[in-house]
């Protein structure tokens, strides 16, 4: 590998023969180094690829303003997400970096940030949210800094939108839409939700990939079916409280919700109401 640009003392963009670049860091990597030379590969702790990302660039020149201690605590946080949550998009680590380094910077100078979705994030994204507040504790024992719980609630957002694949603006608006339509269903039907139940995780799962498909205007394929009229048939409550959350798309969204997606959205609805007149 051949140093090709010295991005400061611990970081260097690397290309070997005809390979794409690739960001590697360390600490001293760069240290009495130029470019041409070789890198001490016992001295490397992060490699980054570019893999034909636009966001390389932005990241080369975010990283000359990031320690380097700031950047492994994010890798560290980033891995354990992919252990907890599954595949998350490669950019979260820049976005993270990003992001946690603003917040280390407010505390800093001591301003607080509030974050006004904290709770509709903490009751729709449970998993997520129990990942940052864990994130909070690395960044507390590797760098020495404790952040305010309202930092949990925006790197929870982060890596909602590292699993929707949005942005983080889109993933807000799908974090308002979601709650607009529990509160819907909740006051339509007068049932409280039990936030720890299969049904109600599996209730707001679906939302989450509904409102995303909402707001981008995407469409499934869908055909008037005989289990439509059927479901319409056997679960009058849940279908009007569904027709109600279709309504108001159609009003404040403008999106037209289609047969199939209101007979999952009444059947997941169903389970719910189902499951408030057991617990009475």
């Amino acid at each position: 590998m051949k140093i090709v640009k010295i991005l400061n003392n611990n970081v260097v963009v690397v290309q070997q023969g005809s390979r794409n670049e690739q960001i590697i860091m360390g600490r001293g990597i760069a240290y009495q180094k130029r470019c041409g030379d070789s890198i001490d590969h016992s001295k490397i702790e992060k490699i980054f690829a570019r893999q034909n990302n636009p966001l390389f660039d932005h990241f080369a020149d975010l990283i000359q303003q990031i320690p380097l201690n700031v950047l492994l605590t994010c890798d560290r946080i980033v891995t354990y997400a992919r252990q907890q949550l599954g595949s998350l998009q490669e950019s979260l680590f820049i976005s993270l970096a990003d992001h946690c380094f603003g917040a280390l910077e407010r505390k800093r100078n001591g301003i607080v940030l509030h974050n006004r979705l904290l709770w509709e994030t903490q009751h729709l994204y449970p998993n997520e949210y129990q990942v940052a507040v864990v994130a909070l504790q690395i960044i507390e024992r590797r760098l020495g800094v404790s952040l305010q719980l309202d930092e949990a609630g925006f790197i929870t957002l982060h890596f909602v939108t590292a699993q929707l694949k949005g942005d983080m603006q889109e993933v807000t608006q799908v974090t308002r839409l979601m709650q607009e339509m529990l509160n819907l269903v909740k006051y339509h039907l007068c049932i409280n939700y039990d936030d720890k139940s299969f049904s109600y995780h599996r209730f707001v799962t679906h939302l989450k990939f509904f409102a995303q498909r909402c707001l981008t205007h995407t469409q499934v394929n869908s055909e008037e079916s005989e289990l439509t009229e059927t479901v319409h048939n056997q679960y009058q409550l849940a279908w009007s409280a569904a027709e109600l959350v279709g309504k108001h798309l159609s009003q404040h969204y403008q999106h037209q919700i289609q047969p199939e997606e209101l007979l999952f959205l009444t059947l997941h609805i169903e389970k719910l109401r189902k499951e408030a007149e057991l617990s009475q």
